[in-house]
């Protein structure tokens, strides 16, 4: 084991103390059960515009949150100085909170039999030393590669490196104390490109656990540069109802407004188009949707929730049709349920694909538009209502012929979800939903 291996764990251990500390103190003031978490923050972040230092900053976080009950009345504090004496101030906080709160019978720790007393190692922590004057040669080195790449590469909004390191530690009334290091190191470079008085701007970025799993820096300059130019000379189309691509690093968001319209909160609140489906068919049956928490060095894995809730794989949906809700223990006590483990969001969707890669989908598309950037908020999960602003390119005969700006597609997740033809293999694993090019088989496109 390494010796910052074996720092991080020492670590863990104090915080830990610190936890099981502010657990007994919120016990001494006659709290009936109490749920406590912390977490601790370092790294670095480098910025550069045209090769020169805009920022460099260091970070050292760290913050407490408490929760304690008596009986069913709660009360929250939370705070980032971790002295001992803050820690106590924060429980005292709390207490006096819950003595002035009204019941809520769904309220409290969640349940004994949902939690992990024993988390697996899932390999998050890869604190890799990087210096500042790497960090600051690797920003330079993109945005060299992104003008060297196209003359038509005019400015930079910048490249941006983070490396952060950090912990967290979870404990509760029932005993459970548990706690897990974890690495996050990324990249990116924003160019601007210009045209016949025109200006477009685009990126590139790469994200990882693991520093030497990151792209090349002169790859991601290279691509932001060619994302920038394909979309000079963009244009609008006329209005009209089409089938459209969600290129996949698009896609996600798609999942995204399934995850909201299938959280618990949603669902007791009846804020959902999706009320009443568990056991429906809710998408094409060309989808499966599979929960996948403890794949090793993952971005989104955890071996339990934000409430200690032990994680595991889950199959979201099958076949199309939806097999559960997503709880946290307050929704999963308002609907009857079990936790699911979902306090704090998803641990990696893996979306199911065929084999076909992006250029295949705009074959089989043969006519409409590819989307590669949304704007705007438009989406209501209560009524399933989808409109956003939209650009991208336009595909006539199964090949792309000119980027389009300034349009909006429009429908209704409900279809949208039921129209899914299929799913490419270009997956991009950049974040928490893993999922390739979604082609829709029609939406509404409103242009010129």
């Amino acid at each position: 084991m390494q010796a910052t291996e074996q720092n991080v764990w020492q670590e863990i251990a104090e915080v830990k103390d610190a936890v099981a500390a502010v657990l007994a103190r919120a016990k001494a003031l006659g709290a009936s059960s109490a749920e406590a978490s912390m977490s601790r923050t370092r790294g670095l972040s480098v910025e550069t515009r045209h090769g020169e230092v805009e920022t460099v900053e260091f970070n050292q976080d760290g913050g407490l949150g408490i929760s304690l009950y008596f009986g069913q009345r709660k009360g929250s504090a939370s705070t980032a100085d971790l002295s001992p004496q803050a820690l106590e101030r924060a429980v005292a906080a709390a207490a006096d909170i819950a003595r002035y709160t009204s019941e809520d019978p769904h309220t409290g720790v969640a349940e004994a039999g949902w939690l992990e007393y024993s988390p697996p190692d899932l390999d998050l922590f890869y604190p890799d030393s990087i210096s500042t004057e790497l960090a600051i040669s690797l920003c330079a080195g993109a945005e060299e590669a992104a003008f060297a790449t196209d003359k038509r590469i005019t400015n930079s909004e910048g490249a941006s490196f983070s490396s952060h390191q950090g912990l967290k530690v979870y404990g509760n009334s029932h005993g459970q104390l548990v706690g897990y290091p974890s690495s996050r190191h990324s990249f990116s470079c924003v160019v601007i490109g210009e045209q016949d008085d025109e200006m477009q701007r685009d990126y590139s970025f790469t994200v990882a656990r693991q520093y030497s799993k990151l792209l090349d820096p002169k790859q991601i300059g290279r691509e932001s540069a060619l994302e920038t130019v394909a979309r000079l000379g963009a244009r609008q189309v006329s209005t009209q109802k089409v089938p459209v691509i969600f290129r996949a690093d698009i896609a996600s968001s798609l999942f995204g407004h399934l995850v909201s319209a299938i959280s618990g909160g949603s669902i007791y609140r009846k804020s959902s188009f999706l009320l009443d489906k568990v056991g429906k068919q809710v998408m094409s049956s060309a989808v499966t949707v599979q929960e996948k928490p403890h794949l090793a060095q993952a971005l989104a894995s955890s071996p339990f929730d934000a409430e200690g809730v032990k994680t595991r794989d889950l199959a979201v949906i099958d076949n199309g049709v939806l097999n559960t809700y997503l709880t946290t223990s307050y929704s999963a006590r308002k609907l009857g349920m079990a936790s699911t483990g979902h306090a704090g969001g998803i641990h990696n969707w893996l979306i199911s694909h065929g084999n076909d890669d992006l250029a295949a989908l705009c074959r089989q598309m043969g006519k409409g538009l590819l989307v590669t950037e949304l704007m705007g908020q438009g989406v209501n999960t209560v009524t399933g209502d989808y409109s956003r602003g939209a650009s991208g390119f336009w595909v006539e005969h199964g090949e792309i012929q000119f980027p389009v700006a300034e349009v909006t597609i429009a429908g209704n997740l409900a279809d949208m979800f039921m129209n899914i033809a299929a799913v490419g293999n270009d997956v991009d694993r950049r974040g928490g939903v893993l999922t390739g090019s979604v082609l829709i088989s029609q939406m509404q496109l409103a242009g010129a």
